[in-house]
């Protein structure tokens, strides 16, 4: 089956059901099908229990929707991962405003307080170069209130949300064009990296979302 070169450097994978539920969630959430969804779709399992892994690093980590995206922005921006830091640049902007995410995209935490403050720069210490981390830098999480378990958490929803973005880059996804038209000012002005934005947008509905669909 033909590949769009947005979709990555795969085929495209058999549009089975649970492939198009899949698809189905990217519309219904998103308004279209996600460009590293093709991806995933070779294996939606994969996909799954990644985030179903994620979800419990949330709730053990007690990490709120605005903290989620600062812990992503940072570190994709950090790892130079376009996808992610559109994706979720644009989401922490719908909740933290449009100057604090792009703020955080370039590593400006001025504006932060001290509790996202210590998370933006734990995430970027974790995607810069995770062996170089020490006890110190532990400290202002634990200043900001998390324990060790949370801690963990945290660091393990770093480290997931790290390795979902290296699959994507790796195999060449592109960010979804509606990602870039989305943007706000500040955060399309950060995202300056990584893969191109794809040059067509992405299909809004499942039977479109193939090369050769209809």
């Amino acid at each position: 089956m033909a590949t769009d070169p947005a979709h990555g450097f795969l085929t495209e994978p058999p549009l089975t059901d649970h492939v198009r539920a899949s698809f189905q969630v990217d519309v219904d959430t998103q308004g279209f099908v996600m460009n590293l969804s093709h991806l995933w779709a070779h294996d939606p399992a994969a996909h799954d229990t990644l985030f179903a892994l994620l979800a419990d690093m949330v709730r053990i980590g007690g990490l709120s929707f605005r903290q989620r995206g600062i812990l992503v922005s940072a570190a994709a921006a950090t790892a130079g991962d376009s996808y992610c830091a559109l994706a979720w640049g644009n989401r922490l902007a719908g909740e933290a405003g449009d100057d604090v995410a792009g703020a955080v995209l370039t590593g400006d935490d001025a504006s932060l307080d001290a509790t996202d403050a210590a998370l933006a720069a734990w995430a970027r210490t974790v995607a810069r170069d995770a062996n170089a981390t020490t006890p110190a830098d532990l400290e202002p999480l634990r200043a900001a209130g998390f324990d060790d378990r949370q801690i963990f958490a945290i660091t393990v929803f770093v480290a997931l949300r790290r390795a979902f973005s290296m699959v994507n880059a790796a195999l060449g996804a592109q960010p979804d064009a509606q990602l870039r038209s989305a943007s706000p000012v500040p955060v399309g002005d950060a995202v300056s990296f990584g893969r191109p934005t794809a040059g067509a947008p992405s299909a809004t509905s499942v039977d479109a979302s193939t090369p050769d669909a209809p």
